[in-house]
């Protein structure tokens, strides 16, 4: 019996190494359903819109709840998703002249549309009160492939953001029915932008060498999170997690495009949630977000009138103007039989673009608010799980005055659609 668990632990250790490698070749995110962060990142909570905070489902509760993983027991939970965004942008009005950044009137709508997104999931429960685990998936949303010359000067245009988090956890049980856990957060994320040229000349940047087409630039970081679940009153569970800011270290080759001479952290979030079961097959989940963009200079920092006090790469540059948002997530899940759950979900968010931020943000369209979900568990025996979910975000777009020449308008416009499989084992 211990050799086989020894086998088996290496077995894992094997695939863990092997998946995590399949991460980075395969996640070229283009996540953008609350501003960056996606609103689920297991299949469970994807199928619920996001939500789950308080409802314990798999081994990659840690993502939204560390101390979820104390009531999963051993399992290994594996997703893949296929992911369609489809972004574009509108000019309306000709330019004004030389000596203003106009751009050429038209719809212009971004390439590479299909995206595969990988998860992978571990929990062991090494007593009654103890569980470890570990969690590993992406996020991201500042991804553009437009074959045009959008600021004049070079095709195509666009930025591509890679970031992947791999989150080892540990759970203690303080009573039956309550846990707390705590989560350190790795995280990598890689970056690369091409066809802002135009903002190289004349005194835009503080290190022009530095802002566009250098290939793709590798960061680290770490930050940590900690969680609590409990049932508070017979059926009604309450959850909360908070994230800390993830501090990475500097996108050396894009100093002179971030703010901070190319500082691009991860900000800091919390979540709140009630999962309240009506009676034993349905239960009904709400979960609040708050996401602190404004944390994060080079992401909250406004165009104007940055973009002519200071140059881009400073403390002080030029960022993409993005507010904090708060996310409504709301649920329900229906056990019809044994071995069939079914979800369905739909998430409220603001989006984090200010209409005054929409020249910048051709590169990073994260406009979305609302998005409806599906999904379902097909049980297999007493073992395995087939799981499957369905996100569509609905078509949304932010309009404003491109702040470099007020003849003109720019809309940005998204909607996306999600489909995910995922596998799960118990052992």
């Amino acid at each position: 019996m211990k050799k086989r668990k020894i086998i088996g632990v290496r077995g894992f250790l094997l695939c863990l190494l092997s998946f995590t490698i399949l991460f980075v070749f395969a996640v070229s995110t283009t996540y953008a359903t609350n501003g960056y962060f996606t609103n689920g990142y297991s299949i469970e909570s994807k199928a619920l819109a996001g939500a789950g905070v308080a409802l314990p489902q798999g081994s990659l509760d840690a993502s939204v709840n560390p101390a979820a993983m104390a009531f999963v027991g051993k399992r290994i939970d594996i997703g893949l998703s296929l992911f369609n965004p489809n972004r574009e942008y509108t000019v309306s009005g000709n330019p004004s002249g030389p000596q203003y950044f106009g751009l050429i009137p038209g719809t212009v709508k971004s390439h590479s549309k299909w995206f595969l997104i990988p998860s992978v999931g571990f929990n062991w429960q090494m007593d009654d009160k103890n569980s470890i685990g570990v969690s590993i998936y992406g996020n991201g949303g500042m991804n553009t492939d437009y074959h045009a010359n959008t600021f004049l000067l070079s095709s195509p245009t666009g930025v591509d953001l890679i970031q992947l988090f791999i989150a080892p956890t540990y759970t203690r049980k303080l009573a039956p029915k309550h846990a707390v856990g705590i989560t350190p957060i790795f995280a990598y994320q890689s970056f690369a932008a091409e066809g802002l040229e135009a903002f190289t000349q004349g005194n835009y940047s503080s290190n022009p060498s530095h802002l566009t087409n250098k290939g793709h630039d590798s960061s680290y970081g770490i930050g940590a999170k900690i969680g609590y679940l409990g049932e508070i009153f017979p059926n009604l569970n309450i959850g909360a997690s908070y994230q800390t800011k993830i501090y990475m270290s500097r996108l050396d080759r894009y100093e002179g495009l971030f703010a901070e001479q190319g500082d691009f952290d991860i900000p800091a979030t919390w979540t709140i949630g009630l999962a309240y079961k009506i009676i034993p097959e349905l239960t009904v989940l709400v979960d609040l977000q708050e996401i602190y963009y404004s944390d994060i200079k080079s992401v909250h920092n406004p165009l104007s009138p940055n973009i002519f006090t200071s140059q881009l790469g400073e403390d002080n540059g030029a960022g993409f103007g993005w507010d904090d948002i708060t996310v409504l997530k709301l649920g329900v899940q229906w056990q019809s039989s044994k071995d069939w759950i079914w979800r369905a979900g739909y998430s409220i968010g603001e989006q984090p673009i200010p209409g005054s931020e929409v020249l910048f943000n051709i590169l990073a369209p994260g406009v979305i608010k609302d998005h409806a979900t599906f999904g379902f568990t097909r049980k297999i025996g007493n073992n395995q799980e087939f799981k499957f979910a369905l996100m569509h975000c609905f078509s949304n777009s932010v309009t404003g005055i491109n702040q470099l020449d007020p003849a003109q308008t720019i809309t940005l416009k998204m909607n996306q659609w999600e489909f995910s499989l995922g596998y799960a084992w118990k052992f």
